[in-house]
């Protein structure tokens, strides 16, 4: 089966400009397996020409692969440190902030982001920066509708003042949709903006390999300007901050130093 790995990676960054290498391979080939099996292909070549054929198997192909979970104020007390991190520390620290959320999945975080912006009245210096690798998520993103269990960590208060609740659905007010601007962006291939105040990034590198981590914290840390903070996911704690420019200030947020 090694083999049909080989062809199907370098066949992923030919036509899709997807690096699989990057990923951790026992549980990337698991999961490629049984995506494969669910489109009813026998083989990785087979599942190539499926993928390129039909929009739907692609969309799959790429929604698991990429796992595209996520929820309002995820680990809702670690966002509550970061709440702080942004309203007490970086509002006072800078004129204005540019922020991004990277991998940004359904664009429940961003938008969590632009709620305690909202809140606080703090206005960012441009639109907040949420981007994924998935087109088809990040068209997900930008209607901004969510089910029940996307928003069970928004209080009812908040709920009332930024949803409007529609058949078991929750929509976004615009006035939030418009302080997101969403974008496709790979984190092991393209290149990373500067001068960020704040980047959330969480929940995604736990499925790369060490050197693909170290790759993208350390770019992580040169887009941030010095006393910007990197906010992380519960499972990703940087054993190595200094390295990367990095130091700790809460559980799961590192500032630059």
């Amino acid at each position: 089966m090694k083999l049909d790995f080989d062809y199907f990676y370098t066949w992923a960054m030919d036509k899709l400009n997807l690096d699989l290498q990057s990923y951790k391979q026992r549980q990337l080939q698991r999961r490629i397996s049984t995506v494969m099996k669910t489109a009813g292909a026998q083989n990785l070549y087979q599942y190539s020409k499926l993928i390129e054929e039909d929009e739907e198997v692609k969309k799959a192909f790429l929604d698991y692969i990429t796992i595209n979970v996520s929820e309002f104020f995820r680990n809702k007390d670690i966002f509550k440190e970061f709440e702080s991190v942004v309203v007490n520390r970086l509002s006072k620290k800078f004129n204005s902030l540019k922020i991004w959320s990277a991998a940004c999945s359904i664009g429940a975080e961003p938008y969590s982001l632009a709620i305690i912006l909202d809140k606080s009245g703090i206005r960012p210096r441009q639109k907040i920066l949420a981007t994924d690798i998935d087109d088809g998520i990040l068209e997900r993103a930008r209607e901004a509708v969510y089910k029940e269990h996307e928003v069970r960590n928004v209080d009812k208060k908040t709920l009332d003042e930024y949803f409007r609740q529609k058949d078991k659905l929750y929509h976004l007010e615009p006035r939030i949709k418009n302080m997101v601007q969403f974008k496709k962006h790979d984190l092991i291939l393209d290149d990373y903006e500067q001068g960020f105040h704040a980047i959330i990034c969480r929940n995604v590198v736990i499925y790369f390999k060490k050197e693909t981590k170290d790759m993208i914290y350390k770019k992580i840390a040169d887009s941030l300007v010095t006393g910007g903070v990197l906010f992380t996911g519960a499972t990703e704690s940087i054993y190595n901050p200094k390295s990367f420019g990095l130091k700790k200030i809460s559980t799961f947020i590192y500032e630059k130093v």
